[in-house]
């Protein structure tokens, strides 16, 4: 029964968007330290990647980019054609995609705000991360923010 359940909810998520909470793993990093280090990580751009439904995490990194990851060591920087209303603040997100990708120029980050409006958010430009990097910088800037002061 149990895996009954599991398949069914499974085959609802491959037919719909999936709707993700937030969860920022950015440390204490200041907004801007946060885009230089995703920045730092990006590659170059791609046209699209593949997506099944399914978003293991993401980070608003400002109002015109988002981390989004698809599986635990692949994560994309998309950036917005535009600033993306409520992106820091909504409790979660969608992703459109045609034939099993995401495609720059074409698909969106749904942006779902607490009165049920899905505010659509054209994304302009995908680029691969490297989440090791990533994970290194946030690791530094957490373990900065828990040293001790050294002046006395």
């Amino acid at each position: 029964m149990k895996n009954r359940a599991s398949t069914v909810a499974a085959l609802s998520v491959v037919s719909a968007l999936l709707l993700v909470s937030g969860c920022a793993s950015s440390g204490r990093m200041s907004d801007a330290e946060k885009l230089a280090t995703y920045r730092a990580a990006a590659g170059e751009p791609v046209n699209s990647f593949s997506y099944l439904g399914r978003i293991n995490g993401w980070t608003p990194v400002d109002d015109n980019n988002i981390a989004v990851w698809t599986r635990p060591r692949e994560a994309w920087l998309l950036t917005f054609d535009g600033r993306c209303e409520d992106i820091d603040f909504t409790p979660m997100i969608s992703l459109t995609s045609q034939g099993s990708r995401v495609h720059a120029g074409f698909d969106k980050v749904m942006v779902h705000n607490r009165n049920a409006l899905q505010m659509p958010c054209r994304i302009r430009e995908i680029r691969p991360l490297d989440t090791a990097r990533i994970k290194a910088a946030e690791k530094a800037a957490r373990e900065e923010d828990q040293a001790p002061d050294s002046g006395t």
